[in-house]
């Protein structure tokens, strides 16, 4: 017995102490995979080439680097010693397979990917290791996967000779896709993706087609229309559920030389179904002039006419001294604008930084939506004659002067930008959405033209005397309008604490309500100050600042958000870009919400327009899906979407028909509008209902 332990004994020792046997070659239920390298030695600065081989069983078949409608690609997992960096997969070029209804693209029985290695470690023997998984499918799919492991040689000098493995590795070289030669367009025409190598194809090609990278760009399955005159080429596919801003993937060719691969790249143009799906083919004059209508038009949205009602009783209090006016109205226009500047420098920094943020980022932030809370509670106490700042009754800004009026004029126009920001009116979703995909110099100055077309009805009134003359005359009149717009902003303010309530836990939501009540003291103490003895005002105004600071801040920072929002409809789903291409990808229509709960349009059309029964009766009847893709939070699925859409806030209603690409609904909804947009949507002839 014990000459037995004793033999156990060593033997485990032997096994600990030995080095670790080389493993090439991994057997799984379907497939050999075997990690080769074309050398057994290599010199510093020299480069390795190692490959992953994998042989299936015949009719099975593993996948590229996008899989098309379904499957996984190949991954590998790399332990390297100190001087060995392993770059990205080269993937040779993959072919169609078809799985009943789908279609994916990848290997079959067959593919080397290549991993170059640069070396820079001193002479010696090493060991590499590496974990690699991959999918093989027929009827079933099955994940092997293996771990690896090889001595490399590192001499000193270079040139050694060739491995067992150096023709095998050199044909998957050559197979690898080079970087098109050749001039590459691409534009959405209608409902297809089309391809233009207009010159510069090399001759003797055949037949083409485009692998893109990304999920949803085309209708893998839909055959793609090849017309070849010459050395030019074009490439007509239908659109997938995501059509693309920007086109990348491989264009594999058939010609004398058999199947090339070249890595292709281009922006996008056009547009999806017929609307202006993405911005790119607008010029900056049209989105000058966009800019300045949905400026316009965000006047009369509802959270910006009580700011404008406000500035008018400003004007009629002032009277009608025309010098004044114009002064007034350009500082008024300065505020506005800086305050858009200033928006859209955040905005673009932000984007720069890799943030997944668009118009009305800021109210994606539940401290800044708390913020606006108490600013909109002071404002209405102020107008409601708890206290006073300053004698305009255009708001807070004025107290900072009490002799020229310009800074209130200024601030009131910042507070126009502020409240605006949770607002998309008619015109600005392309302007927006073109600006944020062009350079700094030209988003600044379509933000501008927003600006304009905000500040445009006071400087009507200012520099057009018949605009002027129509105001009415001052009176006590004023007064009990300022006292009832006070209760509009209490209801802006209220909003705003739903807003946040979407946001935050209960927790959260609880101490938001107490910085609430210590903001509307704080404010009382203010008013009652200059009657107090001995209470310098300045002392109560620090107070503000303070209590607003602590409990704002104190009430968001440390919850969690909230759960995701009840939906006001059973046949309502949540978005997800899975669930958008596994619809897709069965034929069924679905028309997708891009909403926030900070989107005062957002809940005005949910209310006024989709919640309607009708409304839900024409979605059960068409067999149209409807997707709610909620942004009240940060979702950057959900901003990518929107960007490949052309757009940049919400609303946005994207309406996907059966094998056909998105079509944009206005911003402003009525029930009419939407089931007539419904009506002819059909579910495509065998289209089944996806798994989620």
């Amino acid at each position: 017995m014990t000459s037995r332990i004793a033999t156990y004994l060593l033997l485990l020792f032997v096994g600990i102490a030995a080095p670790a046997a080389a493993q090439t070659t991994v057997k799984g239920e379907q497939s050999v995979a075997r990690m080769i390298v074309d050398r057994p030695s290599v010199a510093a600065k020299e480069t390795l080439w190692v490959g992953l081989d994998i042989r299936m069983t015949p009719n099975w078949h593993s996948y590229w680097r996008t899989p098309g409608d379904s499957g996984l690609p190949t991954s590998i997992r790399w332990k390297l010693p100190e001087g060995f960096t392993a770059g990205e997969i080269q993937w040779p070029p993959p072919e169609r397979v078809p799985t009943g209804d789908l279609m994916n693209f990848g290997y079959d029985e067959h593919v080397t990917l290549l991993v170059p290695m640069e070396i820079t470690a001193q002479p010696g023997e090493v060991t590499l290791e590496a974990d690699a998984t991959w999918l093989v499918c027929a009827d079933v799919c099955i994940p092997e996967d293996g771990h690896f492991s090889f001595p490399v040689n590192v001499v000193a000098q270079a040139g050694s000779p060739p491995g067992p493995d150096a023709q095998l590795i050199e044909a998957a070289r050559a197979s690898i896709p080079k970087k098109a030669a050749f001039p590459v367009q691409a534009k959405i025409d209608g409902a297809n993706l089309v391809v233009t190598v207009p010159s510069g194809l090399p001759a003797g090609i055949k037949n083409a087609v485009l692998f893109p990278d990304g999920d949803g760009v085309i209708s893998n399955a839909a055959p793609q229309e090849v017309k070849l005159n010459g050395d030019s080429l074009t490439l007509s596919i239908p659109l997938g559920a995501t059509p693309p801003t920007k086109l990348a993937g491989v264009l594999v060719a058939d010609g004398a030389d058999g199947r090339v691969g070249y890595e292709i790249a281009s922006d996008v143009g056009g547009a999806a179904g017929g609307s202006s799906v993405a911005a790119v083919d607008m010029t900056v004059w049209l989105a000058l002039l966009f800019a300045v209508l949905g400026g316009l038009v965000l006047n009369v949205m509802p959270c910006v006419l009580p700011v404008l009602v406000m500035k008018a009783l400003s004007v009629v209090s002032r009277g009608q001294d025309p010098a004044a006016m114009r002064r007034d109205a350009i500082i008024y226009t300065a505020g506005v604008m800086s305050a858009f500047t200033a928006l859209v420098v955040v905005l673009l920094a932000l984007r720069a930084a890799g943030d997944s943020i668009g118009w009305g980022f800021q109210l994606q932030n539940p401290i800044v939506v708390t913020v606006l809370a108490n600013v909109m509670l002071v404002m209405g106490l102020s107008m409601s004659g708890v206290f006073n700042f300053g004698t305009s009754i255009a708001g807070v800004g004025q107290g900072l002067t009490q002799t020229s009026g310009g800074w209130g004029s200024y601030f009131t126009g910042v507070l126009a930008v502020v409240v605006a920001a949770p607002c998309t009116a008619p015109f600005m979703g392309p302007a927006i959405g073109y600006a944020l995909t062009q350079s700094p110099i030209a988003s600044i100055a379509v933000f501008e033209g927003l600006a304009i077309g905000l500040a445009l009805p006071y400087l009507a009134i200012a520099f057009v005397p018949a605009f002027a003359r129509a105001l009415p005359r001052p009176g006590m009149w004023m007064e009990r309008v300022k006292q009832i717009l006070a209760f509009g902003l209490y209801g802006a303010a209220a909003w705003m604490v739903w807003v946040v309530s979407q946001q935050v836990a209960a927790d959260g939501l609880a101490l938001v309500f107490a910085s609430l009540v210590v903001v509307a003291f704080a404010g009382w103490a203010y008013g009652v100050a200059p009657t107090a003895k001995h209470t310098p005002r300045w002392m109560v105004t620090a107070a503000i600042a303070l209590l607003l600071a602590v409990g704002t801040i104190a009430g968001i920072e440390a919850n969690a958000p909230s759960a995701a929002r009840a939906e006001s409809g059973a046949h309502i789903e949540p978005y997800s870009p899975e669930r958008l291409a596994a619809l897709r990808a069965s034929g069924k229509p679905v028309l997708v919400n891009f909403t926030a709960a900070w989107c005062i349009t957002c809940l005005v059309n949910e209310r006024v327009a989709l919640s309607k029964p009708e409304v839900q009766e024409a979605f059960r009847t068409s067999g149209v899906t409807f997707l709610k893709g909620d942004w009240t939070n940060r979702d950057a699925s959900i901003t990518a979407a929107l960007r490949d859409l052309g757009r940049d806030g919400v609303p946005v209603y994207a309406l996907y028909p059966a094998n056909s690409g998105p079509q944009l609904l206005p911003q402003i909804l009525t029930p009419g509008l939407v089931i007539e947009a419904l009506k002819g949507v059909q579910v495509s002839a065998g289209a089944t209902e996806p798994r989620s």
